[in-house]
């Protein structure tokens, strides 16, 4: 499956070698696709997948990534080229870590940002909903959410910010069953947000749904980023982050 300019091989016992200047999958010595190289700019591998050896030189050479991932999307591990560093930036970068202030508005402005397209979700659920009962009760979970908005102005310190994220994430996917049509509703309910391993068919789709969103956000800072396991660089990743309720939702 090719998303854009990222090629995503989930196909157990693939395949995937160099073929020239185009990278070629096979499932049981059976070729399934050709991609030329320049049409990509990350490979993502989930499970158990083969990669020839030329493959991997040839993708860290162009500046393609190779990411590897296990069957459930955890993230194992990732093949890039050299990067270039920017000693101001680590400076920068390691300053701002220390700064409980600074984090303390990132954190909330991700938050914000993450609560307003949950709410987004809902509010779109409930105009499109054909029973008067789901989209009372869609209209009551954004009315929750835009409570948790107005709560986080409030909010003195991560804790109490945490707080406010996992009560507005509880009555968001509450909300969630009511986004299904009826007809299918009892065969893709779910029960809470669940994970690793996600308990139904709703939360096996949004935990795959999420590994892919996370996988570009994740890359870039890896690239611009010098210490990315700082916490500013987790806030950062998460403001890259804030839009995927919205599309994993929507996708689901």
């Amino acid at each position: 499956m090719q998303l854009l300019n990222t090629l995503y091989v989930t196909t157990p016992e693939s395949y995937i070698h160099l073929d020239n200047a185009t990278l070629r999958v096979e499932v049981e010595k059976e070729t399934r696709l050709r991609v030329p190289l320049h049409h990509l700019s990350a490979v993502v591998c989930f499970g158990h997948v083969s990669v020839s050896l030329p493959l991997m030189h040839k993708l860290a050479d162009s500046g393609i990534s190779l990411v590897l991932l296990d069957t459930h999307g955890r993230f194992k591990a990732r093949l890039e080229g050299p990067v270039s560093g920017n000693v101001l930036l680590r400076q920068a970068q390691h300053r701002l870590a220390g700064d409980p202030v600074f984090a303390l508005n990132v954190a909330r402005n991700c938050i914000a940002g993450k609560l307003r397209n949950c709410r987004q979700v809902l509010l779109r659920g409930a105009r499109e909903a054909k029973a008067e009962e789901d989209a009372a009760i869609l209209t009551r979970g954004a009315a929750d959410l835009a409570a948790a908005l107005r709560a986080l102005p409030d909010a003195g310190d991560a804790d109490t910010l945490r707080g406010v994220e996992g009560e507005a994430a509880r009555q968001y996917f509450a909300a969630l069953n009511r986004l299904i049509r009826s007809p299918v509703r009892e065969t893709f309910r779910m029960d809470g947000r669940s994970r690793r391993p996600p308990r139904d068919r709703i939360n096996a789709l949004l935990s795959f749904v999420y590994s892919l969103l996370l996988l570009r956000p994740d890359e870039v800072l890896s690239g611009i980023l010098n210490t990315p396991i700082l916490e500013v660089a987790h806030n950062a990743l998460r403001i890259l982050l804030q839009h995927h309720h919205m599309s994993a939702g929507c996708v689901a």
